[in-house]
């Protein structure tokens, strides 16, 4: 079997604000993507890697994320498309000879090994798995000028990796290209071919880096963690 990782850093960050996108920012003295690349490259499962980065960057991100770190597993550097749905697809086609496939967000840099393998393992199984983690919070909807209640229980708020069989998610990429279909994720594609995903409990600190309070949230967690 051979396992992919398919690590989509193709945004701009408009949220986080500046000129430099936010894969790239500084995160304890280490660009944020190249510590995302570390969590794959590092794991035992991961055989090769694709990065999908925006269009123009491919050259820098091999020259200022890879190669100093001794990046050996990544494959190729693909220019994202138009969306992140577009990205993934581009990303997708670099790593077709590979059993299954782990989809991450570049700028979730604290993953844990764990739920990698956990993905993995499900999805070879399986077809398709996803990191998430349960709604905790009381959720509310706007109903006109007022809020609404909405039941918490059996929802749950996704996260990344999103780890399919390559085939799987391969043949969901191309039915919603065909049929013009935008999801908010990869598993939104394949639960449209009416195939189950199974839940793969995360952790709250598997944090998205949207913004500068997430980025100093993410400085503060692995001041208190092992990782370098």
């Amino acid at each position: 079997m051979v396992y992919g990782a398919l690590i989509t850093a193709g945004g701009i960050g408009r949220r986080m604000g500046g000129d430099v996108p936010k894969q790239y920012l500084d995160l304890n003295g280490r660009p944020l993507l190249s510590r995302t690349i570390s969590i794959f490259e590092d794991h035992p499962l991961v055989h090769v890697i694709v990065l999908t980065v925006p269009p123009g960057d491919e050259e820098m991100c091999r020259l200022r994320m890879v190669e100093p770190f001794g990046f050996k597993k990544v494959r190729a550097i693909v220019a994202g498309g138009s969306s992140r749905q577009a990205s993934v697809y581009n990303g997708l086609l670099s790593l077709e000879d590979t059993d299954v496939v782990a989809i991450h967000d570049g700028v979730r840099p604290l993953v844990s090994p764990g739920v990698v393998a956990e993905t993995i393992t499900a999805a070879q199984f399986s077809g398709a798995a996803l990191a998430c983690v349960p709604v905790r919070d009381t959720v509310k909807r706007k109903v006109e000028t007022h809020l609404e209640t909405v039941p918490r229980a059996g929802l749950w708020l996704a996260h990344t990796p999103q780890t399919f069989q390559t085939s799987l998610i391969m043949q969901a990429h191309r039915e919603a290209l065909s049929d013009g279909f935008n999801g908010t994720d990869d598993a939104s594609l394949v639960e449209r071919l009416h195939h189950p995903v199974v839940v793969v409990v995360d952790s709250e600190t598997n944090i998205k880096i949207t913004t500068r309070e997430d980025l100093e949230l993410a400085r503060l967690l692995l001041a208190t963690t092992s990782r370098p």
